[in-house]
């Protein structure tokens, strides 16, 4: 089955179920992230082996074969692609926008055969918190924006996945990304990333220069500037929502920031950027 918006004459091709029997899924909807909070056993996937152990997130496609050894709980969220569109808003052609961030990158998560990814003791409780408040809007519907609010959480989640998979070793750099990518709607000060990983600022930012060529600062800006830039294309957020879930504590700054970093307006950006998406 599918929600039926009580806020709008709509069905969206989404489910979510809070406590499920992975040998007793199944899979009627396109992709499916299973969050597992318990347990541990082995089995196969597309008939090869696998091994889920809690806290991890399983990957799926409608057209997997999953088998398990034995019962394991999971949380899961269901989806259709055609969750991921974006409505057309503008007919404006004239202004480019480079490398349009699309939520859609995130079905990568779902193909070839590494589709489980752990879950470590530090990111765990804050990617708990994401998925079951995104399970609470599919279930609560409060106002008229719960589809877009469950969007946000599905690019953080998105993002935060696509990073783990495909992270170096855990260098001090690697723990100050990770810290950066889930906390990055929260105020970070220099001081916070250095007390992380025991390094002074010199060390810190010399350190984030050969890695992402920016200073540690300047990276979390530019993140929080992407993540916004996919909020803007993707959901009917305020601009001030978007401004408070991205870190920053004014939409003024916000706005100032992004117009200094991206050339135009986040208006601007949506109306082109959705458009560009639509035609993706």
């Amino acid at each position: 089955m599918s929600q039926v918006d009580r806020h709008k004459d709509r069905v969206v091709q989404i489910d979510f179920y809070s406590h499920q029997d992975l040998q007793k899924l199944v899979l009627n909807k396109k992709y499916t992230l299973a969050l597992i909070t318990e347990n541990k056993t082995l089995g196969t996937l597309n008939g090869y082996p696998v091994q889920l152990e809690s806290p991890c997130v399983l990957c799926l496609q409608d057209n997997d074969d999953l088998k398990i050894d034995s019962k394991i709980n999971a949380s899961v969220f269901c989806f259709d692609p055609i969750f991921l569109e974006t409505v057309r808003v503008s007919q404006l052609k004239d202004i480019n926008v480079p490398n349009t961030p699309h939520i859609k990158k995130g079905l990568s998560l779902f193909a070839g055969y590494d589709r489980i990814i752990s879950l470590d003791a530090k990111i765990y409780p804050k990617f708990l918190q994401w998925f079951f408040t995104m399970g609470m809007e599919v279930s609560a519907q409060s106002d008229d924006l719960w589809v877009c609010r469950i969007k946000q959480y599905l690019i953080q989640i998105f993002n935060l996945l696509l990073q783990l998979k495909e992270s170096h070793p855990q260098s001090a750099i690697d723990i100050a990304l990770k810290f950066i990518h889930m906390n990055y709607s929260q105020p970070i000060k220099l001081d916070d990333l250095t007390d992380l990983v025991h390094l002074n600022r010199v060390s810190m930012n010399e350190q984030f220069k050969q890695r992402v060529n920016q200073t540690a600062m300047q990276y979390l800006l530019s993140y929080r500037l992407s993540i916004a830039e996919q909020m803007l294309t993707h959901t009917g957020m305020t601009l001030n929502d978007i401004a408070l879930a991205t870190g920053f504590e004014y939409d003024t700054y916000f706005m100032k920031q992004f117009r200094q970093h991206k050339g135009m307006s986040p208006t601007q950006y949506r109306n082109v950027s959705r458009e560009v998406a639509v035609q993706q």
